[in-house]
């Protein structure tokens, strides 16, 4: 049995991160938190020209775990923009029984009967473009509802709304059929907006009681997950860089035994946890009985597992790790949301519970 990646999943992971590294430096990073844009559209292009966009539709070849690699990568970088629910978008369309969405109609603007007008599902698709072709581009943007209504990533920017609801079902809706209000939030790098969408709206890709939804749901925890372990093996990196480079009495810090210590506790939390949610990535792929559980745990203890790294992090730097300029807060902020978003870990341990029949 293989227990690493692949050559091609290492070579993913190094294009995202060499990408992100030249379209998201830090500089870049200060001046998006510094101005009022939910959305960021040059790291954004640069990550759809690599093609992420289409990842989870059926004819790439990939799978969730591909996904999650690439979420770890944009954890790590604290990257901008809806990556999350644009990868679930076009896994939910790609899914779904309504052809429509996935059919171009050239030099139209109306859609099948009882469709009402195509443009209402973004800009890129009158044309040649299908609904599902412009989310693989990245041309349409989408974003990620939980619950149907809530705090929502990137909202502004976004052309459609992905509703993932276990309760109600999978829903997509136009930009057009929602309310947004803009909030200040504490995540820098994704801002946050309130969006309230009525009952009904857009087209509902699948009911509450199809596997599909639960599926969409579990995906979503995973690539959470994902994100979270990236930035939890940032900060821990940063760390130990820091440690290395910063001296007192004639030394490096990170000789002394106490933050030796420190920065050994961090390093063995992030660690094991990779496999955690790499796991929980093949299982989904895999159709494993036990996929929902793997998805709640990794939600669960990677969150926890990057709020715990960050605070240690700060604490590992000193007081430089608390200045705006440092930067190591937009991981911490990161971290936070991280945690609450999709629900709190103490909700999904006892969803794990539950499913173990506990």
């Amino acid at each position: 049995m293989h227990f690493h990646l692949t050559g091609e999943q290492q070579a993913i992971q190094d294009a995202v991160r060499g990408t992100l590294a030249d379209s998201w430096p830090m500089e870049r990073i200060h001046a998006f938190a510094d101005g009022d844009a939910d959305f960021d559209q040059q790291s954004w292009a640069a990550l759809m020209a690599l093609g992420l966009g289409g990842m989870l539709a059926p004819d790439s070849g990939m799978g969730l775990l591909d996904a999650a690699l690439v979420c770890e990568v944009a954890g790590e970088a604290a990257a901008a923009g809806p990556l999350i629910g644009q990868l679930l978008t076009v896994a939910a369309v790609a899914a779904s029984p309504h052809d429509y969405l996935r059919n171009p109609f050239p030099g139209e603007s109306r859609g099948p009967e009882g469709k009402g007008d195509l443009a209402k599902w973004g800009p890129a698709f009158v044309g040649e473009q299908s609904v599902l072709a412009a989310l693989a581009s990245g041309e349409t943007v989408a974003t990620l509802v939980h619950g149907g209504s809530g705090y929502v990533p990137s909202a502004r920017a976004a052309d459609l709304f992905l509703i993932v609801d276990r309760a109600t079902g999978v829903r997509l809706v136009p930009a057009a059929e929602a309310t947004i209000e803009p909030v200040k939030a504490a995540d820098r790098t994704r801002p946050m907006s309130k969006v309230a969408i009525a009952d009904g709206a857009g087209e509902t890709l699948f009911a509450a009681a199809d596997p599909m939804t639960a599926r969409l749901a579990d995906a979503a925890l995973v690539l959470v997950a994902a994100d979270a372990l990236g930035g939890a093996q940032k900060v821990t990196d940063m760390s130990v860089a820091y440690a290395k480079e910063r001296e007192q009495f004639g030394q490096p810090i990170g000789r002394f035994q106490g933050l030796k210590h420190q920065l050994a506790h961090m390093a063995l939390d992030v660690e094991p946890a990779r496999a955690l949610v790499w796991y929980a990535a093949y299982a989904w792929d895999a159709g494993l009985p036990d996929a929902p559980r793997a998805a709640a745990m990794a939600k669960a203890h990677l969150c926890d597992i990057y709020v715990r790294a960050t605070r240690a992090a700060i604490a590992a730097h000193g007081g430089i790790g608390y200045t705006w300029e440092y930067g190591l807060h937009y991981w911490f902020r990161r971290a936070m949301a991280d945690r609450v978003w999709l629900g709190s870990p103490a909700e999904h341990r006892a969803r794990a519970a539950a499913l173990a029949g506990w």
